[in-house]
């Protein structure tokens, strides 16, 4: 992991991805959709871990992303013999509802198993993800938008921990925006970096293995404890 990381500019590197057993068929494309703020001021802040997610999935499949559909940059491409729509929300995170709901109309597809959505957690340590098929927005102002939008609370989402695991966690927590905000350090990105390489894997189970199997691999997984 680290010989890939030189640096900021590089934390979205290649790697490659297992085609396994096929999971449960569905009408159309997978949406794999990534919450976070345009803008290069924003690249490498904790809020936009959700973008980073989906630029290493695009570079583990050889996708681009530069379309511009429903107020999103997107990508079609493959995941494990998956179609699928990689996107990225150019409205903002608290907008984030506008484009998923444009997306998810856009290509007919069923929040229940057509999509999953990948954002930042500040309640999570950094290196910890979680895993839900339902749920609040528990003060995350993109989910609650994706939720508000698509009327229910009922869609599948990947939760990238960003929180300190020190004793500045509450600290970060009062700070809320400023902390989310700010760009992450050199060694926190080295950490994100690993942690990228899981939420990649984790989309491939889904599709492969489904997801409460998924979900049992990947919500167990403690810091630095990549599943393989």
């Amino acid at each position: 992991m680290v010989d890939a990381f030189e640096g900021p500019e590089r934390l979205v590197r290649s790697g490659t991805g297992q085609n396994e057993k096929q999971g449960r068929e569905r009408r159309g494309a997978f949406l794999v959709i990534g919450l976070g703020n345009p803008g290069l001021e924003y690249q490498f802040t904790p809020h936009n871990a959700g973008y980073l997610a989906i630029d290493r999935i695009a570079e583990r499949c050889g996708a681009v992303i530069n379309n511009r559909r429903c107020r999103a940059l997107t990508a079609t491409t493959r995941i494990v013999g998956n179609d699928a729509i990689l996107a990225k929300p150019e409205t903002f995170m608290n907008l984030s509802g506008i484009a998923v709901q444009a997306l998810v109309t856009e290509f007919e597809a069923d929040p229940l198993q057509d999509l999953i959505v990948l954002y930042d957690d500040l309640d999570l340590p950094l290196g910890r993800l979680q895993m839900k098929e339902r749920g609040s927005a528990a003060g995350h102002n993109g989910a609650r938008s994706v939720a508000g939008a698509l009327k229910s609370d009922e869609w599948l989402r990947l939760r990238i921990g960003v929180g300190p695991d020190t004793a500045d966690a509450e600290g970060a927590r009062r700070g809320g925006k400023d902390y989310l905000l700010t760009p992450m350090r050199k060694a926190e990105l080295m950490v994100l970096d690993e942690v990228l390489d899981r939420v990649a894997r984790a989309v491939e189970m889904v599709l492969t293995a489904g997801v409460n199997a998924t979900m049992n691999e990947f919500n167990r997984r403690e810091r630095n404890s990549p599943a393989e």
